[in-house]
């Protein structure tokens, strides 16, 4: 930042180097999204359990960005206010990520050592908590880096910015779910699920170390100091209070982010799922005999390879709309134009619950990521321009609870609703209408749209 507090406009290498470290926080995201649901399965997770696992994620996003985002506003490090926040969060989550699919070596490893007799639940006990300690380790990084934004670039550039976010979140996600498929398919390679881990852990923490060491963070806390000394003042609700008196058009923004992400939800939780038991027809194996799991051993890897696929289009399309739904939303704002996303995600959800067959679902994910490329980066857009200078990371940290508070809805009652509409396969295994996801999702989507279209967007949007 400049002497007279004004910020230089962001180059093309500079908006690079700052997505880079969200490329490595998406990267490993991603993989624990494709590949979380077969690993606390074959542990023995129902459906409804695997949703209660993935409260994780919401409950951190509730409790920790707030928290860390504000911690972050206020402090004052060698590193600068917010990259402590960045490598902390990095380096806790790639340990995590290396333990959790070895989960059962874990528990096998604690038995030998204590020589106790573990429950058989043990080793999905120990992977359940690595799923925590991964989304908490995600949200202490994620609030603060989205807080760079306002911090760092220039009002003007802020859909931009976002759009360079949603970019990265695009490209680390389509390598993160193409690497196994593509090693196995041009080389006849299958990678393991503990490998692919290992590799989103290295993208995770060299990703944010290159952004920490190439960004200049501007103002820090210390030249705050006046800000800071009114914030220390404040609780947590008079900091919730302060957040919706911002504007009246607020309070409509994180309505429609919280049914958004309902929507998106019901398809990243419960998307591998519908792969491997709606696509290739594979029963509920969680209380099933290893015998018996190995007989699917080749649909479940089918399954799990057509899932990674499919979230590389849907990311690929993300990455490549990214950048123009930014240049497009400063022409016609973002408000039209996150509609009209929203909306081919809608079509494309009724696609997917329509359809079976895997051609049509591959390419509906694809019309799906013109939405995610939009819900990525807009509403941030939209809210950037109520945001105070000095209390980034907290708006960004309370805006979170409206991305992650529906997440709850999706994995308590969205999952215990999959789990009680089974139905028999042939005279011995059950199955789930895991493609009901799709159609609860749409209606989600459809009210979000709705929302958006009530939101009035400042003249310099």
């Amino acid at each position: 930042m400049s002497e007279n507090n004004v910020l230089k406009k962001f180059t093309t290498a500079q908006f690079l180097n700052f997505a880079l470290g969200f490329f490595g926080l998406q990267f490993a995201w991603q993989m624990r999204i494709i590949l979380s649901g077969p690993v606390t399965e074959s542990l023995g997770a129902s459906p409804f359990i695997y949703g209660l696992i993935w409260l994780a994620g919401p409950f951190t996003g509730m409790v920790v960005q707030p928290i860390v985002g504000a911690m972050s506003d206020k402090t004052v490090s060698p590193l600068g206010r917010r990259r402590p926040y960045l490598l902390g969060g990095a380096i806790l989550a790639s340990l995590a990520l290396w333990i959790f699919p070895n989960s059962a070596s874990v528990a096998s490893l604690l038995h030998n050592l204590t020589g106790l007799n573990l429950h058989p639940l043990t080793a999905l006990l120990i992977a359940a908590i690595m799923i925590w300690v991964i989304d908490a380790c995600v949200n202490v990084a994620q609030g603060p880096y989205r807080a760079l934004v306002p911090d760092v670039v220039p009002e003007e550039q802020h859909a931009l910015a976002n759009s360079y976010i949603s970019l990265a979140i695009g490209l680390g996600s389509v390598v993160a779910a193409g690497t196994a498929p593509f090693l196995n398919a041009v080389f006849n390679y299958q990678m393991s699920i503990n490998a692919q881990f290992v590799m989103a852990a290295l993208a995770f923490t060299l990703g944010m170390i290159w952004t920490c060491l190439t960004i200049s963070e501007g103002k820090t806390a210390k030249a705050q100091d006046d800000n800071n000394e009114t914030q220390n003042k404040e609780t947590f609700i008079d900091s919730i209070k302060g957040f919706f008196a911002l504007s009246p058009e607020v309070g409509k923004i994180c309505t429609m982010q919280f049914f958004t992400w309902i929507g998106t939800m019901c398809m990243m939780i419960f998307f591998t799922q519908y792969a491997i038991h709606t696509i290739y027809c594979v029963p509920d194996l969680s209380t099933a005999m290893d015998s018996t799991k190995e007989l699917y051993n080749s649909a479940i890897l089918k399954g799990t390879n057509f899932s990674s696929i499919c979230f590389a289009i849907f990311n690929l399309i993300c990455f490549l709309v990214a950048i123009p739904i930014g240049i497009l939303s400063a022409k016609f704002t973002n408000k039209k134009v996150h509609i009209i996303s929203i909306i081919t995600m809608i079509l494309a959800y009724l696609g997917m619950f329509f359809s079976k067959n895997p051609v049509v679902v591959a390419a509906m994910m694809g019309v799906a990521g013109i939405g995610w490329a939009s819900i990525c980066a807009l509403p941030f857009a939209m809210l950037s321009q109520y945001i105070k200078k000095g209390t980034e990371g907290s708006v960004m940290g309370i805006f979170n609870i409206f991305i992650a508070g529906p997440q709850v809805f999706v994995c308590t009652l969205v999952a215990w609703f999959i789990n009680r509409c089974s139905f028999t396969m042939g005279s011995d295994y059950i199955n789930h209408h895991w493609e009901y996801t799709f159609l609860i999702g749409a209606v989600c989507l459809a009210t979000a749209a709705f929302v958006a279209n009530t939101v009035k967007e400042k003249v310099n949007a």
